[in-house]
């Protein structure tokens, strides 16, 4: 009920947010929540029944707030526990089970919610379940412990606790505690002793000592450190001569005591000091100071009314110091360590007892700062945790020893966890689109200046720019869709993606095409009805066509005009021979069979034909065998002209020989004339027409195009459907455009196309980036105005009519004013007048004297701003430069002092290096004054240096690299980036630093000697030259008359590449690189022209008749194909093909009259294509006149002869030749281009002949001749741009370097030029010196005043300049202001401590040892902590035996560190010497130490035998058996105990002894046997000593084998008639040996 009473009142605290009556219904419920949570027992109807109630449920409802239902079970118990019917139980009694609640929503879980501590130590568990004792004895890695912490609920608003039930509506209770570990007990462990000292004493008995240092510090309840000190006692043979024992006497002073303020003369008579010189028992005599109680209580009230009248101001505006005094024990000590009179010790100077000190005054500092924003807000991947930093600033300068600072700044983890923090954002890497391609990169210096740019084409390169935006969050409901603003490219990880690119611009590439076919027959359209006009035409194919949509080929068909075309016409085939009508000569007809074929010779129906079809029987005569024969007409000759003009036409003929002249009553053979016919050829006109495509024109719009026929549509586009147009002409050829109706429609190309619309691209630009950053504190005065920028990329350039891009892309504005940093200055108060020790104290002490001396002097400082206004110190503190001194040692002169005058003015300087003098001079009786003439104490002159503003530039260090200056203006590179050439050579400079030194050897400014701090000096890099050639030569002709070959070009070598230019291609060892092309040359470019034969002339005798054997001839020339027969265009017979040219003469044969007549023969028929060797061909020839009935009959008709290959029957075949290198356009220096490879027809002798044969043995060519292919771009190496210069490695010093880098974006390929060596460029910083202070080592401990007790150890700061190469440069001292503040300094280091020097006898300890290795806890060789521990000690030294009982207690310390060690322990163990050996505890890292190894585990030192080994010559052995020496061998009981030790045979001719081995074991030792049987696999012996038992078996088979073989000798060698008994076999010499030198 109590807590419900504080909500009350607390609801009042915080009311004043929400609504009253929702805090009442919430405390409400909660308070109810307050009672503890049990099941009820109401009464019941009678004695053995109740009600039983189980626990309230959640609080249910539709709303949060006070309408929340809460319920619970109900049960009727019987008193022995089972459940029975409501009814048993009293109705009245009933409890309720449902009741009103206030439902907790989410929003309320922000009022309270769970505090937790830190967890606590680890405690040992002090029993387990079952066990009374603790578990330490068997620990083996660690014991079971836990660690608790508090959890409470408190309110978020105030941080007051209130009930835990109230935060378990939210969320479970946190568990209190936690199991942990806690590793076994550790004891100390310390190191192994030192050697012994020297002995204390050289004459008579004294003491030395050795001593060991603590390792590691006990823990976990390890045993505690032995002593680290072992003393004993030592004598010299030497007595000590007389007097020398004595006693030696020593001041010895005690430590000064706390400084003590100065009071009135009032205060200091009330608190009297006194001297007690007391002697005791002990000889003691001490000076001790006593002082009333009143004295403290005086100061302490003065102490706090220190800062009342700073009580109204946060931080003091003022300081002020006040001096005290302080005094020392001073007493004299005997050498056994007790006191004596201090008369013994002093002389006539007596000891400083007392002296001034400042007060101290402890530092202070202001309160915290709160706390800085996590570093960690958002949920990233690692689950480190955040930090957060408070600082908070110095108040109050410690002064006089008082409390150092504490630590300014703390540090704390935040966000621990980080599930409620939003996901920490993430940065990708994104790109602008790409470029324009460009091709003038690739180009060599050589081809730049020679090449017109505009026409260029094939390979290029394009680049973009790469930039870094943070991804958007897409599990946050608003994450933003728009374009990521850019950021510092830093935040991406990974390589960026790539920049560059290759690309292609098409080239105008021209097509290859076939050669023109024959002209065709003329035709018309024949889709329409047949006219009077028609068309010839001829076509070529072709054969590689560009991949490029902007080639344009040639026309591919040629037509002529012609008259009277024909679709279709009658082809008349030859039937049977004549069959004469009557009789065997005479007229008679021939059959023929016609056929209606088409243009290209295939058949068709006959009523396509025009008018009827040719006569099916023809007449024809046979003739006589008086009659002329007249021999069939030769095919018609090539047309003499190629066209009809007006003044020739084509005309070709056919001839017809005489077979056989007639007899005297036959027919006459025809005339001359009859024997020859012409025609008209070529009637055609010379007018060849083609049509003529221009090139397709751009997509424009056209709303008539039906788009669901565009068959090429992207179905995804969303661009509109357009239209190509292009214009189409007749052409005639060597004239120009005609009227398109005298070219064939049917060939006519299409003028319009469908074509897809370019799309519209708008531009699109990131928005600007974040402003560049402006400070956030105060700016100095008279700075520069300080700039801001921003910048944003372009994307995506507009196209086609988009939105332009806009024409800002960087921005720059001056940052916020700010306001000028406040300026502070110290101001010093004069100083106070020279305090010195009180009178009262002074007679205390020392007696009455004179109140004269050393004393101090103090004065105050304030802090004032610029215009003289008062400021608090902190501001001083932090802007105003180093803290003025407020004490200094001041002197009151005494009446013996010396008096000196005042120093004179220095001399005058006389140059740099020089040095000037001031002097003063002793006055009145200090001239006579013997201490006063020391010129160490009161010194007369003084030298100091003379200022020199001189100095000396010395240059150090190497040149920078040779640097370029940056082309690239301010911003250039934040918006579209265009490739650009980096400029890699020129003018440059480059930069050496300067050491500037004064006349005394230091470093000082750089900007003393120079501007910069630099020599600079212009620098030049080499340009690299690429390798220069020639330019292609001309073609070669090519290589093969005939068929395929090569032509080739080739350029030389003009220069070298040089300097990193680009490198030549392959040369070879001409220096030439050549390109070949395939080249064909036509077989039959030239022809052999035959004229008909002449008449066949017989010599005929006398007047028989003309008939018989003739000779006739013919002519023969040699022309180039195409020519007609018209043309006289005759050339050389060398060029025609000798092997086939035909006889200009031949034998010829005209029948006589009534001979049989014969045709000639007709050619032979076809091989078969595989030439087989069975195969034959024929030919035949028919009768034209049959012979009379006397003369003789007609010759054969058919004649056969075999397939022969290469002979009468040839196989051609298709030979391919190799690709030629892939040929570019003319404009192009790499990308896609052709390459060819040519098709021959070859015969199988190897003779190269028509591509036609090849096509009429039906061989088909099914391979590409031509095909695309790419070469490779020479693409030179892309660096990126320099980036900015890096920060100075060092920020003084002449180790600073100043680093800028590139990468390389692209690699360089083929013939690009190489990537330069040089991605990284060092620039050495200005050499500025490094002023730091330097800490002394301690001092040796100084006593003040006398031999030894309490003194003090000091060390000094001094400010040193070096090279920042130190300890390679020496620091040189230089003054205190330029190192900074050394009063800060010194306050942040201890420069005294006290120390001490003992007295001759006194008992000390010793110096601190150095720290130990840092060590770790570990289990089982793995850390259990993260943080070590090292330890060092102090031992005791003992000096007089006597002095034991005043001996201080050793004392060690522990230190935390970092970087430690898992160390293990290992018990280690000498060799037996004796039956004795050395044990030892060794650490991992090989140190001997003591502690750390198990005791329970240590290793004997000392080995016994049970029972004892009393036999002569007989040891105990490491396996605890008794065995016998070297050179012994043992005998063995039956029981296996040594029995006796005996010689072993062999050792010693000189002995015997008798042996015994019917009942005797063999259980060696450390015997030769024994030695003998360790190297065997197979050992005899066992561990135990004794023979194994199958060595007795193989005794026992041997002993019988060899019987065996004595018995078989015996039987086999004996005699015949004599016989002879056996000698009995000897026993084995292992069983039995008497001693006997002849067995």
């Amino acid at each position: 009920m109590g807590w419900t009473m504080t909500l009350k009142d607390d609801f009042r605290v915080i009311a004043w947010t929400w609504r009253v009556g929702n805090y009442l219904s919430l405390f409400f419920l909660l308070s109810l929540c307050s009672f503890s949570v049990q099941s009820d027992i109401a009464s019941a109807q009678d004695h053995h029944f109740s009600w039983k109630t189980g626990q309230w449920g959640h609080c249910i409802g539709e709303e949060c707030g006070s309408d929340g239902v809460q319920k619970r079970t109900l049960w009727c118990v019987h008193m022995e526990g089972w459940t029975s019917h409501h009814a048993q139980c009293q109705h009245m009694a009933k409890p309720e089970s449902q009741r009103h609640c206030f439902k907790v929503c989410n929003w309320h879980q922000n009022l309270f919610q769970w505090e937790l501590s830190e967890w606590g130590g680890c405690v040992l568990v002090p029993f387990f379940a079952n066990e009374l004792t603790m578990r330490t004895a068997d620990c083996i890695t660690a014991q079971h412990g836990i660690q608790r912490r508090k959890v409470h609920c408190v309110r978020t608003s105030n941080r007051t606790t209130v009930s835990s039930r109230i935060c378990e509506f939210f969320s479970q209770k946190p568990p209190v505690e936690q199991a942990c570990l806690i590793p076994c007990p550790q004891d100390c462990v310390v190191s192994d002793f030192t050697s012994w000292s020297s002995c204390s004493k050289t004459c008579g008995t004294g003491l030395q000592h050795m001593t060991r240092h603590v390792l590691a510090t006990p823990m976990y309840g390890g045993a505690k450190c032995p002593n680290l000190t072992e003393t004993r006692t030592c004598s010299n043979s030497a007595d000590c001569p007389v007097g020398e024992g004595e006693y030696q006497y020593s001041l010895k002073v005690g430590a000064w005591s706390q400084c003590r303020l100065l009071h009135h003369k009032d205060t200091l008579l009330n608190g009297r000091t006194t001297v007690d010189i007391s002697t005791s028992s002990n000889e003691n005599n001490t000076v001790t100071i006593h002082t009333l109680a009143s004295e403290h209580h005086s100061y302490h009230h003065r102490h706090g009314h220190q800062h009342h009248p700073h009580a109204h101001n946060k931080y003091p505006m003022a300081w002020e110091l006040e001096v005290g005094y302080q005094t020392r024990q001073v007493r004299c000590t005997r050498s056994d360590g007790k006191n004596a009179m201090l008369s013994l010790c002093t002389e006539d100077n007596s000891p400083l007892m007392f002296q001034v000190c400042g007060m101290p005054k402890d530092c202070q500092t202001s309160d915290w700062s709160s706390w800085s924003p996590c570093s960690k807000t958002c949920r990233s991947t690692d689950l480190s945790p955040g930090y957060r930093l408070r600082s908070r600033i110095m108040t109050q300068v410690p002064v006089g020893g008082g409390k150092r600072c504490p630590a300014l700044e703390e540090k704390e983890a935040c966000n621990i966890i980080g599930d409620l923090l939003p996901n920490c954002p993430s940065f990708a890497w994104r790109t602008t689109d790409w470029g324009d391609c460009r091709i003038f990169p690739l180009l060599s210096q050589q081809d730049r200046w020679r090449v017109n740019i505009s026409i260029l084409c094939g390979g290029g390169i394009q680049t973009r720019t790469t930039y870094c935006v943070q991804v958007p969050d897409y599990s946050t409901p608003h994450h933003r869709k728009e374009v990521s603003r850019p950021v510092n490219s830093w935040l991406c990880s990974g390589e960026p993606p790539s920049a560059v690119q290759h690309c292609t611009i098409p080239c105008q590439h021209h097509c290859l095409l076939s050669q023109w076919s024959p002209w065709g027959a003329c035709i018309h359209d024949c889709k329409e009805p047949q006219g009077k006009k028609g068309f010839r035409h001829r076509r070529r194919e072709v054969l590689w066509e560009s991949s490029s949509p902007q080639d344009i080929c040639p026309h591919l068909v040629e037509f002529v005009p012609c008259e009277d075309p024909a679709c279709y016409t009658w082809q008349v085939q030859q039937g049977e021979r004549c069959i004469p009508t009557d009789g065997l000569c005479g007229p008679g007809t021939a059959v023929q069979h016609a056929n209606c074929v088409n243009t290209k010779g295939k058949d068709v129906p006959a009523v396509l034909c025009e008018g009827n079809p040719p006569p099916t029987e023809v007449t024809c005569e046979v003739a006589c065998s008086a009659d002329c024969v007249v021999g069939s007409w030769s095919s018609w000759s090539t047309c003499s002209h190629s066209c009809a003009t007006k003044s020739a036409e084509g005309r070709q003929s056919r001839s017809r020989t005489v077979l056989a002249l007639p007899g005297k009553e036959g027919k006459r053979c025809p005339a001359a004339a009859a024997l020859e016919e012409w025609r008209v050829c070529n009637d055609h006109p010379c007018m060849v027409l083609y049509w003529e495509a221009s090139a397709w024109g751009p997509c424009i719009e056209d709303a008539l195009i039906d788009v669901n026929r565009s068959s090429f549509l992207n179905e995804t586009s969303s661009c509109a459907m357009g239209v190509q147009i292009r214009k189409v002409s007749c052409i005639k050829t060597n004239t120009g455009p005609v009227i398109n109706k005298r070219c064939s429609d049917s060939a006519r190309p299409e003028m319009v196309r469908p074509c897809l619309l370019p799309c519209k691209k708008d531009c699109i630009v990131t928005p600007f980036s974040e402003w560049t950053a402006c400070p956030s504190t105060c700016i100095p005065d008279n700075t520069t105005v300080v700039m801001q920028s921003r910048y944003r990329i372009i994307i995506q350039r507009s196209s086609n009519g988009g939105q332009e891009c806009p024409d800002t892309l960087y921005e720059e504005r001056e940052c916020e004013m700010l306001p000028v940093c406040p300026v502070y200055r110290w101001r010093t108060h004069k100083w106070h007048s020279c305090t010195l020790v009180p009178d009262s104290v002074r007679r205390g002490l020392s007696g009455a004297g004179e109140p004269c001396g050393n004393g101090l002097e103090t004065r105050g400082i304030s802090c004032v701003e610029e215009s003289g206004e008062p400021a608090n110190m902190t501001e001083c503190l932090q802007r105003a430069g180093p803290l003025p001194p407020q004490i200094r040692q001041c002197r009151v002169p005494c009446k013996d002092d010396c008096t000196v005058t005042a120093w004179s003015k220095f001399s005058d300087c006389s140059g740099c290096g020089t040095s000037r003098s001031r002097k003063r001079s002793l006055t009145g009786r200090s001239k006579k004054k013997e201490h006063c003439l020391n010129a160490d104490l009161y010194p007369l002159e003084e030298i100091a240096a003379c200022p020199c503003d001189e100095f000396l530039s010395q240059p150090y260090g190497n040149w920078s690299s040779c640097i370029l200056p940056n082309p690239s203006a301010p911003g250039s590179l934040k918006g579209w980036t265009s490739h650009r050439e980096i400029k890699e050579c020129g003018h440059g400079l480059r930069y050496r630093a300067v050491a500037c030194i004064d006349h005394q050897g230091h470093l000082v400014e750089p900007t003393l000697c120079t501007e910069s701090g630099y020599v600079v000096e212009i620098c030049h890099v080499a340009c690299p030259l690429d390798c220069k050639l020639s330019d292609w030569s001309a073609w070669s002709a090519c290589s093969a008359s005939c068929g395929s070959g090569l032509k080739i070009r080739s350029k030389w070598l003009r220069e070298k590449a040089f300097n990193g230019g680009r490198p030549c291609p392959r040369l070879d060892l001409k220096n030439q690189v050549y390109e070949a092309v395939r080249c064909h040359s036509e077989c039959s470019q030239y022809m052999w022209r035959i004229e008909p034969w002449s008449i066949c002339t017989i010599n005929t005798v006398d007047d028989l008749p003309a008939c018989g054997e003739g000779v006739q001839s013919r002519k023969i020339r040699c022309v180039k194909k195409g020519t007609t027969s018209g043309e006289t265009s005759s050339v050389e017979d060398s060029l025609c093909d000798q092997e086939e040219m035909p006889p200009r003469a031949q034998v010829c044969f005209l029948s006589c009259p009534n001979d049989c007549v014969m045709t000639p023969w007709g050619p032979w028929s076809s091989c078969p294509l595989q030439c087989d060797q069975l195969a034959m061909r024929n030919r035949s020839r028919s009768v034209l006149r049959l012979p009379a009935s006397e003369s003789p009959a007609c010759p054969e008709l058919f004649q056969s002869e075999p397939c022969i290959v290469n002979t009468t029957c040839f196989t051609y075949q298709y030979r391919l030749s190799d690709w030629s290198t892939c040929h570019l356009s003319e404009h192009a220096i790499c990308g896609q281009g052709s390459r060819l490879r040519l098709l021959d027809c070859v015969r199988s002798d190897g003779k190269i002949v028509e591509l036609q044969k090849c096509k009429q043995f039906g061989l088909i060519n099914k391979s590409r001749l031509s095909e695309s292919c790419v070469v490779d771009c020479p693409v030179s190496c892309i660096p990126s741009d320099w980036s900015p210069w890096a920060e100075c490695s060092h920020t003084c010093g002449s180790q600073g370097q100043s680093v800028r880098t590139r990468r390389i974006l692209q690699e360089a390929h083929e013939e690009g030029r190489p990537c330069p060596n040089q991605l990284i460029q060092i620039k050495p910083c200005p050499i500025r010196p490094c002023y730091t202070w330097l800490l002394s080592d301690w001092s040796s401990c100084i006593v003040e005043g006398a031999e030894c007790g309490d003194g003090l150890q000091r060390r000094n700061l001094s400010c040193v300049v070096h090279w920042g190469d130190w300890p390679e440069s020496p620091p040189q001292p230089v003054e205190d202001n330029l190192c900074g503040d050394k009063l800060k300094r010194m306050i942040q280091q201890e420069m005294k401590q006290p120390c001490f020097v003992p007295c001759p006898g006194d008992c000390h300890l010793t110096v601190w040892s150095s720290w130990s290795s840092c060590q770790l806890t570990c289990l089982e060789g793995r850390s259990f902590e993260t943080t070590g521990r090292q330890a060092r000690s102090r031992a005791v030294i003992i000096q007089v035996m006597e002095n034991q009982g005043s001996c201080p207690h050793q004392v060690f310390e522990t230190q935390p560190c970092k970087g430690g060690m898992c160390h293990t322990y290992q018990w280690r163990t000498g060799g037996w010497s004796n039956n004795e050996r050395a044990v030892w505890c060794e650490r991992s890292d090989g140190v001997n130490v003591t502690g750390g190894c198990f005791p329970q585990k240590r290793p004997t030192t000392v080995r016994h035998c049970h029972p004892p080994c009393t036999k002569p010559f007989s040891h105990c052995t490491p396996s605890g058996v008794c065995g016998c020496e070297k050179g012994y061998t043992e005998v063995m009981t039956m029981h296996g105990f040594l029995d006796y030790c005996t010689r072993t045979p062999g050792v010693d001719n000189n002995k015997k002894a008798d042996v015994k081995t019917n009942s005797g074991r063999l259980k060696p030792g450390l015997s030769p046997a024994q030695d003998l049987f360790k190297e065997w696999t197979l050992r005899p012996v066992g561990p135990d000593g004794r023979v194994k038992l199958w060595v007795y078996a193989v005794i026992a088979v041997g002993f019988i084998f060899i019987l065996f073989i004595i018995a078989l000798s015996f039987l086999v060698c004996k005699p015949s008639k004599t016989t002879k008994t056996s000698a009995p076999p000897q026993k084995p010499l292992t069983l039995a040996y008497d001693g006997d030198m002849d067995m």
